[in-house]
């Protein structure tokens, strides 16, 4: 009689547990079959609301005024830039940071990690940093946009929680065996830290490409200027000239306004694209590593 109730128990909660997922499953991918439907769809349906999942009608023309603007491919081979050697600098700087900051034996390492954590509740500002950029010949160049942040405290504390959970005693048998801090780190502890570095790039990749902010800051230069800010500046033109054709009373501004929709959600899939295609290569190692650092701190 007890093996049957467990048994109906562990039934009734293998249920709940399936209800739940496929709950979460349908609220991630409603709003992502959502976006690509309203993009290829007529526009008054996307404009009206009237596409609730499957696409009604057919066109791309929201794509066809996003891909007329002659920068985006540069934007796109720019947005790449970045994100491959800006997500290399970022590793390049916060893993050994945060590696250094386990080893307790090195003076001043408490009285630095007090430093990196001012840094999250303070900082100089947007004015100083842009005269700081500006004083230092960054200004309206690609490594502006490849320097700033290219540590970041947050990453800096998950990658020292992690290196904190290894083991102690396989650095010890390397320095027994006259291995030195580098060397160790090279061939014992990032072999043994692939999950916390697909966890990095995703995070590091993932704001490299979304970010637009900066560039549009620090830069004035299109030939340098990433895809995102293009984005932006054909999402904002569109809108703007469908509005002024509107309270201008012209018939031909209705069609404008609802296609102003749709390039909405063209322009949504263009930008999100390749991180789509990208993560299902990353997805194993972040499973592994996103609940790094829960536990210690």
């Amino acid at each position: 009689m007890e093996f049957t109730r467990k048994k109906k128990k562990n039934s009734a909660f293998d249920i709940a547990v399936t209800v739940i997922s496929l709950v979460l499953v349908a609220a991630v991918l409603y709003p992502l079959i959502l976006v690509v439907s309203s993009s290829i769809s007529d526009p008054v349906a996307a404009a009206s609301g009237e596409v609730l999942l499957l696409p009604k009608g057919f066109t791309l023309e929201g794509y066809k005024r996003v891909f007329q603007d002659e920068h985006i491919m540069m934007g796109y081979a720019n947005s790449l830039f970045y994100t491959i050697v800006g997500t290399l600098i970022n590793l390049l700087v916060t893993i050994p940071a945060g590696y250094v900051m386990t080893k307790t034996e090195v003076p001043g390492t408490k009285f630095i990690m007090k430093l990196f954590l001012f840094t999250m509740y303070f900082s100089g500002g947007m004015v100083p940093a842009f005269l700081l950029m500006n004083s230092l010949g960054l200004y309206n160049t690609r490594w502006v946009l490849l320097i700033l942040g290219a540590f970041s405290v947050y990453n800096c504390i998950i990658c020292r929680s992690f290196f904190l959970g290894l083991p102690k005693e396989l650095e010890e048998a390397a320095y027994i065996d006259g291995s030195s801090y580098i060397k160790t780190f090279m061939t014992i502890i990032l072999p043994l830290s692939k999950a916390l570095l697909g966890v990095m790039v995703l995070y590091f990749a993932v704001a490299h490409w979304n970010s637009y902010f900066n560039a549009m800051i620090y830069t004035y230069d299109a030939n340098i200027q990433p895809l995102q800010l293009f984005l932006r500046r054909i999402l904002i033109l569109e809108k703007t000239s469908a509005e002024m054709m509107e309270a201008g009373g012209d018939e031909y501004a209705a069609q404008q306004q609802q296609v102003a929709a749709l390039i909405k959600y063209a322009v949504i899939v263009v930008s999100s694209l390749p991180l789509m295609i990208i993560y299902p290569f990353l997805q194993k190692f972040f499973e592994k590593g996103v609940m790094i650092g829960s536990v210690k701190g």
